[in-house]
């Protein structure tokens, strides 16, 4: 018989993201954030690759690449009118993460299920997040998509790509959630 933890399932059952405009400060501090880490890095990871690695971006690492977003925009030919969304994401936020995808050689485990254990340390982490306290928002977006951008930035490798950034801090606005899909409608049962 399986030993149940109520209050995790609780979680699992109501966590919800907060809007990253809605996070302010305080942030973690560094002790704190290392224990958010160690959390998110406990997902499948089959083969022990490790296939993901962290970025720790504040506030002025952040503003700098917000500053950097109006001319690539310009250069792609960016609605101008998505472009202040996309450049107050950065602007406005005191601490995100970016969860890198870092992909190893390997003949036994496809590049895909590196993939998804880089998403699952983004989820780990957002839920590591939310459930010490904090507000967090998994995003992503062009800029992140983006290698001209991220090249001078992010120091990634040319195997490596944005998983998802995590932004972390403390909730200033009480947010509401959203409807969730009926999970009966989702799902196939293949009964014996």
């Amino acid at each position: 018989m399986p030993l149940p933890s109520p209050q995790t399932l609780d979680f699992l059952l109501t966590r919800r993201s907060r809007p990253a405009r809605n996070l302010g400060l305080p942030v973690p501090d560094r002790a704190a954030l290392l224990v958010l880490l160690t959390a998110a890095v406990r997902v499948p990871d089959h083969g022990k690759l490790t296939p993901w690695r962290f970025v720790v971006l504040h506030r002025p690492a952040l503003a700098r690449i917000a500053a950097l977003i109006p001319a690539r925009a310009a250069a792609l030919g960016t609605d101008p009118d998505k472009l202040a969304k996309t450049v107050a994401q950065y602007a406005q936020a005191d601490l995100a993460v970016v969860v890198v995808a870092a992909p190893k050689p390997d003949d036994k485990v496809p590049l895909i299920e590196q993939t998804y254990s880089a998403g699952a340390v983004c989820l780990s982490l957002l839920n590591a997040a939310l459930a010490a306290g904090w507000g967090a928002n998994w995003l992503t977006g062009w800029p992140m998509a983006d290698r001209v951008l991220l090249d001078g930035v992010l120091g990634l490798t040319p195997a490596e790509s944005v998983a998802g950034i995590i932004h972390i801090g403390t909730e200033t606005q009480p947010s509401t959630d959203r409807p969730r899909p009926d999970p009966a409608g989702l799902t196939t049962w293949l009964d014996p």
